[in-house]
Formats: structure tokens, C-alpha cells, sequence
């Protein structure tokens, strides 16, 4: 009978933590609706893998030897030999975006770029905390609000904190409409956010459509080349929905592989939530540098908007700055919402999702650049 309750009476403190942590990140996924695709595996996997020699991870048993464990087995195939997971999700994601609203207004390519300045940032205060470079690279990274790509970075520069990082990653994502209007009131001022901006966009040929992806990656490739895999998996997946030659191979990118990889991913990235990996103060310091990022990125959008104003007749309402973080299309709908409550009749959405698919861009390029980086000075 005593091998019964031995699971139960080798449960740890630390464990005890995960358990808990796991029931929140479940709690929040469905309860909430907080990025419940990825949260909820997230979340069942950070218990699966706590459980006291728990089957879904290697280990080596009395008389049987060395067993292998499926969630084990799926990192590191998934995720660590290949970065396949996190790379096939953003074809899923390309074929998602509709990139018509930024190629009709191509200047809010820029605010793409600006709302990318935390994780610079991130990257500077982690590493005076004492985070080596390679850990500290892989925290900024936080700040792209893009789970998939901070999972890769994390992974390709071996990281020591792939679970806390893509645990602030997604729950910052889902944090958004938190967030961000906090950040933005911090720095504008209400006449700001009244500024009314007409919508008159330009059509799109479906031949610059085509071309779009395609000149991207190339671009990519020679600035940045250590994001290709990342733009050119991304732009991979446009193309196919701009091509208009292979609409089953687009929904099945849009659905069934979107679906699918992002219920493997949330759960394969579990393993690395087991408690003596995850219960240690640098976690909490994390969680709080991804928040840093996050914040920063928005204020970065933000602030460029209001600089770019002082050489413009047409002004542009700073809120839009805010919408060229990744998180789409969350952030579109907050700068949308934001609006709408200074004045019912302003309909900023259609100039908020031109920036917030530009985000999608410049958070795959900061991750290739950041890369490059880290490749030249280690």
C-alpha cells in the first residue's frame, strides 16, 4: 500500500508552487479568455511535468532502466534539435495577416519599428541585474509581444529561462488591453488622443500583394540574415493567402496547422516549468522585466508618434504609436477603444491595424537582429 501514497508524500514545496501556478495559468484561459490556445496547455502541462516521476518526462526506474517521456520527447525535437514548433505557427500566423491596411498607408511601417524600443531596453537593465548576455538577450525579447518568436530566440541562444519567458511572453500578450492603455495615458496628453484622423485608403493591387512578402524576406535576409527562418516562415504564410492559387493550403495554414501547432507548442514548452527550473527568484525578476518591456514599447511607439508631429501638418493621434507591437490584433482594438471613449465619433482601427501588422514584421526582424547581434559579440 506504501507505494500508493508515495507519489503523494514525495510531493515538494517547490512542486506545490507549479501546481499552483499551472491552476492560475488555467484559470485565466478559461475564466478570462486570456490567450486560452496557449494558457490552458500551458498551464496542464506545468502540472503533467511536476507530478512526482512523472511519466511525460525521462527518468530511469529500478529494474526497467531509462524511459522516455512524450513532453520531453516533443522539446527536444520541437523545440530544441529544430525550432519547428515555434517556426511552423508563424506560417499559420502569415496567412492570417491581411497586410492591405499598412501597404495602403506605408508609413505606419515605422511605428513597427519604434514600439520595438523595450526590448532594447529590457536587454540593458537585465544585464546591469546581473543576467548573462545570452539570458538577458532572451528576456528583452519579452517586450516583442510575440510568444512564438521569444520561444525561438530563447531557444536558438540556449537560454537558462525558456519556461518564465514564455510564461511572460503569453500572459503579457493576453494583458494587453491592461497594459497598454496605462502606458499610453502616461505619456499623452487628452487633446492628443482626440486627434481625428481620416481614413483614405489607397487601393492595393494584388501584384504589389504578391510582391510584399516576397521583397521582405529578401530584405530581411540581407540586413538581418539570422531572421530569415523567422520572416520568411512568416511571409511564407502570406504568400500563400495572397497568391490566390492555393486557398485550401491557406486555410489549412490559417486553421488546422494554426490550431494544431499551437496546442503542441503550449504544452511541449511546459517542460521547461518543472519547480527546480522555474522556482527561483530570477523568475519573479522576469515577470517583471517582461512587464518593463512591454510598457516600454508602447511608450517607444508612442513618443515617436509625438516626434514625428513636429514636422507635420496632418498630425497623427500618438495612440497609433502604441498599436506597433505585435500583439495583433489586440493592440489595434485597444488604441480603437481608447479612442472612441475621448470622442464616440473618432474611428482610428483601420490606421491601428496598418501598425500592428507592421509589428508583426519588426518584432520577427528585432529577433533576427538581436540574434546577429549576440552572433558578432559572443
Amino acid at each position: 500500500m506504501n507505494f500508493l501514497l508515495s507519489g503523494l508524500t514525495s510531493v515538494t514545496v517547490p512542486q506545490l508552487i507549479m501546481y499552483l501556478v499551472g491552476f492560475l495559468l488555467i484559470y485565466l484561459a478559461i475564466k478570462k479568455g486570456y490567450e486560452p490556445s496557449l494558457l490552458l496547455p500551458m498551464g496542464f502541462g506545468a502540472i503533467l511535468v511536476n507530478l512526482p516521476l512523472s511519466g511525460v518526462i525521462d527518468q530511469t526506474l529500478p529494474g526497467i532502466g531509462n524511459t522516455h517521456g512524450i513532453i520531453q520527447w516533443l522539446f527536444e525535437s520541437g523545440i530544441e534539435a529544430s525550432e519547428a514548433l515555434p517556426l511552423l505557427l508563424f506560417i499559420g500566423i502569415g496567412a492570417m495577416i491581411d497586410f492591405g491596411p499598412l501597404l495602403s498607408n506605408p508609413i505606419m511601417m515605422l511605428f513597427g519599428a519604434a514600439a520595438q524600443f523595450g526590448i532594447f531596453l529590457t536587454i540593458s537593465v537585465a544585464v546591469l541585474l546581473g543576467f548573462d548576455l545570452r539570458d538577458a538577450a532572451s528576456i528583452g525579447i519579452i517586450g516583442a509581444a510575440d510568444g512564438p518568436t521569444s520561444i525561438l530566440v530563447s531557444q536558438i541562444l540556449k537560454s537558462n529561462y525558456i519556461g518564465p519567458i514564455a510564461v511572460a511572453a503569453y500572459s503579457y500578450m493576453a494583458l494587453v488591453p491592461l497594459v497598454q492603455p496605462f502606458a499610453i495615458r502616461l505619456v499623452t496628453t487628452k487633446k492628443e488622443r482626440m486627434i481625428r484622423m481620416p481614413y483614405n485608403p489607397v487601393s492595393v493591387s494584388k501584384r504589389i500583394r504578391i510582391i510584399f512578402p516576397i521583397a521582405v524576406t529578401m530584405i530581411a535576409g540581407f540586413v538581418a540574415p539570422q531572421s530569415v527562418s523567422l520572416v520568411g516562415f512568416l511571409m511564407f504564410g502570406n504568400l500563400l493567402r495572397e497568391c490566390g492559387v492555393l486557398h485550401s493550403l491557406s486555410d489549412a495554414a490559417q486553421n488546422i496547422l494554426a490550431n494544431l501547432v499551437t496546442l503542441l507548442l503550449g504544452i511541449t514548452v511546459s517542460f521547461s516549468m518543472r519547480a527546480e527550473a522555474f522556482v527561483t527568484w530570477q523568475t519573479l525578476v522576469i515577470l517583471v522585466l517582461g512587464l518593463v518591456a512591454f510598457v516600454f514599447d508602447t511608450i517607444g511607439g508612442v513618443l515617436f508618434a509625438k516626434l514625428i508631429n513636429l514636422f507635420r501638418k496632418n498630425k497623427i493621434n500618438p495612440m497609433i504609436g502604441a498599436a506597433g507591437i505585435s500583439a495583433f490584433p489586440m493592440s489595434a482594438r485597444v488604441v480603437q477603444k481608447m479612442s472612441i471613449k475621448e470622442d464616440p465619433t473618432n474611428h482610428l482601427l483601420m490606421h491601428a491595424i496598418g501598425a500592428n501588422v507592421s509589428g508583426q514584421i519588426a518584432s520577427v526582424l528585432a529577433g533576427g537582429i538581436v540574434l546577429n547581434l549576440l552572433t558578432t559579440l559572443l
